[in-house]
């Protein structure tokens, strides 16, 4: 996204709920504009208009966001667990009345189809129920000393101001998975949201002001220059947590950015997630998995399957039906009530898509349906299943956002585990077979922090979500997803 002047700008006629969505910055409880010159343009990828501009902040902005977090710790650190769950259930029924609301501007601002965006509402509404019942079991234990003489007592205790930057793909769900747990476990925040996909936080950051959050617990600042603005709050002593959902490569570089201060880090990263079909698999659910796991956000997830690994016996058939499927999805602006599989985010998003199904085909892949840009208007690619690819495609060894389907067969299960394992990456893993035997032996196997077995999406709020190796270290939701905003702290009582 680009940053502008008004006079350089004439926003397409926008829809009403957009019109109604705060475009400042949420620092103290109150909104106010940026100190950058110029303000932040939002596209509508189903047609490259623009639908509004928010505040552009700069580096004091962020450290304003910073102060009146560090302001507010103490006071909220101090409130009752359930005052804290409170706030989340009445943001959670907030939130559900106002689903259609909040589906209609993730897809305008982010694209996908309005069934999908719905379902975006719901999940992310869940991470504030789930938390809000979270808060008040936050516990620690009391027990003698095995050796005598004196009494162990742990205590949790919030671990502070945290930092978290957020991903354009997901932006409700993404916000709710960080801000609930925080909330739950008395933290303050500065969120950055993708600039890309602003407006959805900043609607959020509203409703949870309504449900009572208290002025400086909850800020939001959108910002041009990311790199610039967080890299003061990284070296600040007062900061003493960052949390990040995005690439890889961008995830290496803010780990490294958070040593000098000792940061507690969360990182949820990239993924290249393989999709095992074994011969005995019921097909009729691999495929309708396949869909579910490839298709969903028109790919653009770090939990879309990524190689689709079919054994030989099945291999024909999978591929035939699957690509079958996957031409029939209808392409269009998310909006339409008909449309199956939205534009992409932007236009270096499609090209980058276009350019590995392109190289593919050089290197002798075979398009079996799709393999083009739709249309004249917006991002769009058709979805799109290649075979016959070589080894160092890199529709195989990199992560690919977009609706692109690579199929290899294999022989063996240990052939399907090799190629399963060989990527840095280790975020989620997909596995179809009616053998129990085996469906638990690989997902043993697999070296991913989440297994879907005879499963296309696997995503709970009630779940521990996150990876390992190049795809990060932590976990949301779940009852591990507090952990990560909790300290322990232990008291020797003589």
């Amino acid at each position: 996204m680009s940053t502008t002047t008004p006079e350089q700008l004439e926003p397409a006629p926008r829809a009403g709920v957009v019109d109604t969505v705060p475009d400042g910055l949420f620092i103290a409880g109150h909104w106010r504009e940026g100190r950058r010159p110029g303000r932040i343009a939002v596209e509508n990828p189903a047609t490259g208009e623009v639908l509004t501009t928010v505040a552009d902040a700069d580096e004091t902005d962020g450290r304003d966001a910073l102060d009146a977090a560090v302001a507010a710790q103490a006071a909220w650190a101090r409130t009752p667990a359930r005052e804290r769950a409170e706030v989340l259930r009445r943001a959670f029924d907030l939130l559900t009345a106002r689903a259609d609301e909040f589906a209609l501007l993730m897809t305008l601002e982010m694209g996908k189809p309005l069934a999908e965006a719905r379902g975006e509402v719901t999940y992310g509404a869940e991470f504030l129920r789930w938390f809000s019942e979270e808060a008040p079991r936050i516990s620690g234990r009391y027990a003698p000393n095995p050796v005598g003489g004196s009494r162990l007592l742990t205590t949790k205790a919030p671990v502070g101001p945290t930092l978290m930057i957020t991903p354009w793909n997901f932006p409700l769900a993404m916000a709710t998975r960080k801000v609930a747990p925080a909330v739950a476990a008395g933290c303050t925040m500065v969120v950055k949201p993708a600039t890309a996909t602003p407006l959805t936080m900043l609607r959020f950051a509203g409703l949870m002001a309504e449900a009572g959050l208290p002025d400086g617990v909850l800020n939001v600042i959108t910002t041009s220059t990311t790199g610039r603005v967080t890299a003061p709050l990284l070296a600040d002593p007062r900061l003493r947590k960052l949390t990040f959902t995005g690439s890889t490569e961008v995830g290496r570089k803010l780990i490294a950015a958070s040593a000098e201060q000792v940061l507690r880090v969360s990182m949820e990263l990239g993924g290249n997630a393989p999709f095992l079909v074994f011969d005995d698999a019921d097909l009729d659910r691999a495929v309708e998995g396949a869909l579910a796991a490839k298709m969903r956000n028109t790919g653009e997830a770090c939990t879309a399957a990524n190689r689709f690994y079919v054994q030989r016996g099945v291999a024909a058939e999978f591929t035939e039906r699957f690509a079958e499927r996957l031409g029939a999805l209808v392409v269009g602006d998310g909006a339409d009530p008909g449309t199956q599989v939205g534009p992409l985010i932007d236009a270096a998003a499609r090209a980058d898509v276009a350019a590995r199904v392109d190289e593919a085909v050089l290197a002798g892949g075979k398009v079996v349906t799709g393999g083009a840009p739709v249309g004249d208007r917006g991002y769009f690619y058709a979805p799109t299943l290649v075979t016959d690819l070589p080894a160092d495609a890199r529709l195989l060894t990199e992560e690919t956002f977009g609706p692109v389907a690579p199929v290899v067969v294999f022989d063996t299960e240990d052939e399907a585990l090799g190629l399963a394992n060989s990527t840095e990456h280790g975020l989620i893993a997909y596995a179809f077979t009616q053998d129990l035997d085996r469906g638990l032996r690989v997902a043993e196997a697999l070296e991913t922090g989440m297994v879907g077995l005879n499963a296309g999406v696997v995503s709970n709020a009630a779940a521990p979500f996150g990876g390992v190796k190049a795809s990060g270290f932590g976990r949301e939701g779940g009852a591990e997803g507090i952990e990560e905003y909790l300290e322990t702290k232990y008291v020797g009582i003589g």
